[in-house]
């Protein structure tokens, strides 16, 4: 049973909508809040009490989660402090954890970062599943400092989800997240976009394509403002994309396969050490 008895999620979307069921199906009261009226409507026929009155949804919760867009947080946030009651704790689903601390400390809120590693390229909470979190690993950031006492509590709240929790500074996880979440998003729109050069090409794809543009499809508005707001790891995580294709180039150009096998053959090697996370890497 979680510390947190009552949960306010601001923001019905895929996330806030999985993590309504995923708490209420902890035993959690949940409460979530919307702008407009039509997701509100979508989340109450999935059973959840849902709201668009911002002081109903967050009063008397112990946890606040912010489930909306980063760059939406600021004006959010602003409204939020005077509504908390003592002893609430803030948190939020964000893909980066830099901004979101920093828009906290602005409006003095109690805040401790978590990013569930978990989502689909469908959107919506009509997109919603109660299973979203299970096996998901989930980044905690406390650069605000807040007592190790709540950092638990909220590490097993999402424990409670069946996420792997860890906990890291913010800064690292924004370095992290950008090679292993939004640069295989760019390179799969890059290779979406390559690949699809000559549209009737697609009819001859199959399943390698397929897995590796899958989450090209996700909402364009939602994945430029993540680039954006990531966009100094992100570039960087980019230019060594951009060194490791032209590597393979060289080696076409030169006509070089075995130094193309030696390539692949050591970049396969990588990704089979990660697979087995129990073996010692050097």
């Amino acid at each position: 049973m979680s510390s947190f008895q009552r949960i306010a999620i601001l923001g019905p979307g895929l996330l806030g909508g999985s993590l309504g069921l995923a708490a209420r199906g902890a035993g959690c009261g949940v409460i979530l809040w919307g702008r407009r009226e039509d997701p509100v409507r979508s989340a109450r026929q999935l059973g959840l009490e849902a709201t668009t009155d911002l002081g109903e949804a967050v009063n008397g919760a112990d946890l606040v989660v912010l489930a909306v867009p980063v760059g939406a947080m600021e004006a959010l946030g602003a409204r939020l402090k005077d509504s908390l009651k003592s002893g609430a704790l803030v948190t939020d689903v964000g893909s980066v954890k830099t901004l979101p601390h920093e828009v906290a400390t602005r409006h003095g809120l109690p805040f401790v970062g978590s990013h569930p590693m978990a989502g689909s390229e469908r959107t919506g909470i009509e997109a919603a599943r109660e299973d979203l979190f299970q096996g998901a690993a989930c980044a905690l950031t406390n650069d605000g400092g807040r007592s190790e006492h709540e950092v638990a509590a909220l590490a097993d709240f999402w424990s409670l989800l069946g996420c792997r929790v860890t906990v890291m500074a913010a800064a690292d996880h924004d370095r992290a997240v950008a090679r292993i979440s939004h640069l295989p998003h760019a390179m799969a729109v890059a290779t979406a976009a390559a690949g699809l050069r000559f549209p009737d090409d697609g009819m001859l794809a199959a399943g390698g394509f397929r897995d590796t543009t899958r989450v090209a499809v996700g909402d364009p508005a939602m994945w430029a403002e993540i680039m954006m707001e990531n966009r100094n790891a992100l570039s960087g995580a980019l230019e060594d994309a951009a060194k490791e294709l032209r590597e393979m180039l060289a080696h076409l150009a030169e006509s070089d396969q075995k130094g193309l096998e030696r390539y692949l053959a050591r970049v396969k090697e990588c990704k089979e050490k990660q697979n087995r996370p129990d073996e010692p890497t050097v």
